[in-house]
């Protein structure tokens, strides 16, 4: 079985040669071993891509931590915080009636709520922004704030889904 596997996995790559390897066009002869640990970091790397977006289903019930002062969504008006309809990609500050600390203004100079940075904030809120109005302590786990990023990236300015 595990030669038929390692068989059809280097024909999937290359040409195949019985011998137990395959020759690259360019880099010459490679061993199954080689193949192997090719595929391995292959697929880490696709491991690594899929966790780094975020599930926007496992988003949503991470969110409910959130929904006690924000919303999204059609409906969606400010609360305690600013409604999050077009978070992502939105400018710091933007969301109209709703009063920012501020803090917040005065770091907002031209920044972005871009992936990486609400990443940083829903870490830990204070770090970004010390004396912020949010008094939420952060999300510790990273699958999670990858997964309410993702839930919060579905959802344009006003409220509709992407």
């Amino acid at each position: 079985m595990r030669d038929a596997t390692v068989r059809h996995l280097h024909q999937g790559l290359t040409s195949c040669s019985v011998d137990g390897g395959f020759k690259h066009p360019n880099r010459g002869r490679y061993t199954c071993s080689d193949c192997l640990m090719i595929a391995g970091t292959a697929l880490l790397a696709l491991t690594v891509q899929a966790s780094a977006e975020g599930d926007p289903a496992k988003g949503e019930k991470v969110f409910k931590k959130c929904a006690a002062c924000h919303a999204v969504g059609p409906e969606a008006k400010n609360k305690v915080g600013p409604e999050l309809n077009g978070i992502v990609g939105r400018a710091w500050g933007a969301v109209d009636g709703y009063k920012y600390s501020a803090n917040l203004l005065e770091l907002a100079d031209g920044k972005v709520w871009d992936e990486e940075t609400l990443d940083v904030y829903l870490t830990k809120p204070k770090d970004l922004i010390p004396k912020g109005k949010m008094a939420f302590a952060g999300l510790k786990k990273e699958d999670d704030r990858a997964n309410v990023i993702a839930y919060l990236n579905q959802y344009n300015e006003d409220g509709s889904s992407k």
